[in-house]
């Protein structure tokens, strides 16, 4: 089947979705959770997107949280995935590191310095260090230089304040995550709402903490079978920069994979180490997608490889991307949608402010209008009004 031809009826499916959660319909949710609640009681009569189902059956243009709700919230806590939740979006994602002991832990990235009060711990200020990560030197603290239960002790912040001080009321609210506890609470969660918790789970610098000896496909498999995500109809996604890290999960477990592609001058981390020399512009022509298609399932570009800036930083023409990729079978969840004008392309800012709201749900129906299958968004209810704007005219 063809992107065109399951298109109309999927993208419908997010009405509920968005009117029920941003109209800010309270009451037809509990009556929808009850029902979704009793159909899940009976597996023949559950007709909830995505239950069971596989990715496919999700609804399009899907609304991926990104971080959770990290315009709201401060990124990667249990706070910021409940209110992405809360406010409509259809998968979480999750980034998960090391900790020195093993554990998998959710962090953007290894160095906690921004996201943590761990320069706010005197018993702590000797693990101040330099290292080098994917050939880029950064200072300051690191998780696998923490044992979980040090790691436990910290409390996460707002990593951006100078751009969301609102977020910084939940400053130390919140203890960073285990992935194990993020699926326990998906699971909590989706008893809670009566319907599946899907995650969007990528692993960070694989190549770099193989070098550790703290490999993170093995142990992410490990977990995905033990809560029962490993199969290909599970409520989960899983997603690397590097695609070595995907081909080696797509031996351990089942669920759909997701190749990231930077910058189209960059190359994958593991390419570097490899000495491959192919960049992400080769690996977004068809024989590139081709060859993800072999042991992928999607891909998620960074949205500039969908719609190209100017030299003045404003949106030119689309290119051939969504179409290529579809040919190959590939969904696109591009990467990321935020609402400030920092983060817009130019012709979508409003006033001068960089960290005040310009014009995300016009920036959002050019990246919609496209036809990727979902977008990453940071504001994942300005998202689902969009989407459903877009559903609207279908």
């Amino acid at each position: 089947m063809t992107q065109g031809e399951r298109r109309t009826p999927a993208r419908r499916t997010v009405l509920g979705a968005a009117g029920a959660t941003v109209l800010g319909a309270s009451t037809a949710l509990a009556a929808g959770t009850g029902t979704a609640q009793a159909a899940a009681a009976d597996p023949g009569t559950d007709r909830t997107p995505g239950r069971g189902h596989g990715y496919r059956s999700l609804p399009v243009p899907l609304v991926i949280g990104h971080r959770g709700a990290a315009g709201y919230r401060p990124e990667h806590t249990l706070g910021s995935y409940r209110h992405a939740l809360d406010l409509g979006a259809h998968v979480v994602e999750q980034d998960l590191v090391p900790t020195r002991d093993g554990h998998l832990v959710c962090r953007h990235e290894n160095d906690i310095t921004g996201t943590t009060d761990v320069a706010d711990h005197p018993e702590f200020a000797s693990r101040k260090t330099t290292k080098t990560v994917d050939g880029v030197a950064l200072t300051g603290w690191f998780t696998e230089d923490f044992t979980l239960a040090e790691l436990k002790t910290l409390r996460a912040k707002e990593r951006i304040p100078g751009t969301r001080q609102e977020n910084t009321l939940y400053d130390g609210r919140w203890t960073v995550p285990t992935f194990e506890e993020v699926l326990i609470w998906a699971e909590e969660e989706g008893r809670r709402r009566g319907r599946e918790i899907w995650l969007h789970v990528e692993t960070k610098h694989p190549s770099y903490f193989r070098s550790l000896g703290l490999g993170l496909e093995e142990r992410l498999a490990k977990l995905l079978r033990r809560y029962g995500r490993h199969r290909a109809n599970s409520p989960v996604f899983l997603q690397s920069f590097e695609p070595s890290s995907i081909q080696r999960l797509a031996k351990l477990v089942d669920a759909p994979g997701v190749v990231l592609l930077s910058g189209a001058t960059s190359r994958p981390w593991d390419f570097v180490e490899a000495g491959d020399p192919r960049t992400v512009a080769d690996l977004v022509t068809p024989e590139g997608l081709r060859w993800i298609a072999s042991y992928a399932k999607g891909i998620g570009p960074t949205l500039d490889l969908v719609i190209p800036k100017d030299a003045t930083g404003r949106l030119g023409d689309p290119t051939t991307l969504v179409r290529d990729a579809h040919a190959e079978g590939l969904i696109l969840h591009p990467y990321t949608h935020r609402n400030e004008n920092t983060f817009l392309p130019a012709d979508f800012r409003k006033g001068t402010d960089p960290t005040a709201y310009g014009d995300a749900f016009g920036a959002l129906k050019r990246y919609l209008g496209t036809g990727i299958d979902g977008i990453f968004s940071d504001n994942p209810d300005t998202a689902l009004i969009a989407a459903q704007d877009l559903t609207a005219r279908d």
